[in-house]
């Protein structure tokens, strides 16, 4: 079973705390989990940034809870259920969610407030993305955005010449920490002759060892298959290389993968959309636009109170 979503959550939390009693939130994560029936991989499942996404959405779930009156705190990270709360597992309904909550003033007020910034919604529409916290929607959206931009660097990557894709490549393995400095890479590219190989670059800054390179421009449809990894491994072989780092702008066959499982030569494959995706972690043709930091409330600060 995979974890609900947070809507769903809501009303097996606020049973939970239907026994009246004071309840802190790490024990009822344990019961939920319980009765939800997840097994300990689902439990590990996480957030792009990390976060268990089964705590992110129960604490969501108890959020909501007590936006709307139905859950209130005790202390902190402790809550019980309240008179609203004891009201409403009463009438015994088949589900909560953001559009049973908007019956109560306060979380209408909560809902109002969270949209300030946000496109005007008619009062008491619920048009949200219904299965995503808000941690869910904020970093979909930067994967969405980060995928947009990793299709822009190959289209880009693409229209230039091989022999800047190959000192691109070098810029990449530099800014991975890879060859000291990049005029020490510069001089490597180009010394090694026609043998398959674009480029060496030295594993660390001591240059205890030397990484060769060869780098595809190719087409997305264009794969690259097993003799084109066999034929770098062989020059490899040639310079009495142990590491070779193969990187396209397309994709390898499922062949290539397991050929290099299965030989001594340390070779490491990088296609097009892992290339995209190390450009934008390292920074390398790209510049920051905007940075968002993310934060919650201090507990301790306010238990000095």
């Amino acid at each position: 079973m995979t974890v609900p979503d947070f809507q769903s959550m809501m009303l097996p939390f606020l049973k939970i705390a239907g026994d009246g009693q004071e309840h802190g939130f790490s024990g009822t994560l344990e019961v939920l989990a319980k009765q939800l029936g997840l097994t300990s991989e689902d439990l590990k499942e996480t957030l792009p940034s990390g976060q268990s996404r089964f705590d992110n959405r129960a604490g969501w779930a108890r959020t909501h809870l007590k936006k709307a009156g139905l859950l209130e705190s005790t202390g902190r990270g402790r809550f019980r259920i309240s008179e609203r709360g004891k009201q409403v597992l009463k009438n015994s309904p088949d589900r909560i969610d953001l559009k049973f909550l908007m019956q109560f003033p306060e979380f209408v007020e909560f809902r109002k407030v969270a949209r300030q910034g946000n496109k005007a919604t008619p009062d008491g529409e619920i048009n949200d993305e219904p299965d995503q916290t808000p941690e869910e929607a904020l970093e979909n959206s930067y994967q969405r955005l980060r995928g947009t931009l990793a299709q822009e660097l190959l289209e880009r990557i693409k229209g230039c010449s091989p022999s800047f894709f190959e000192r691109l490549v070098v810029d990449l393995l530099v800014a991975m920490g890879y060859g000291g400095t990049r005029k020490d890479a510069g001089q490597a590219i180009g010394q090694s002759g026609d043998e398959g190989i674009d480029g060496i670059i030295k594993e660390d800054k001591l240059g205890l060892d030397a990484v060769y390179i060869q780098a595809k421009r190719w087409s997305r449809e264009r794969t690259v298959g097993r003799p084109v990894v066999q034929a770098f491994m062989g020059s490899l072989a040639g310079q009495k290389a142990r590491k070779g780092v193969l990187i396209t702008t397309s994709q390898f066959s499922q062949d290539a993968r397991e050929y290099i499982n299965r030989i001594d030569t340390k070779i490491v494959l990088i296609d097009g959309e892992e290339l995209a995706q190390l450009m934008i972690d390292h920074g390398v043709g790209v510049n920051e636009v905007a940075t968002y930091t993310l934060k919650k409330v201090d507990a301790d600060y306010f238990d000095n109170e």
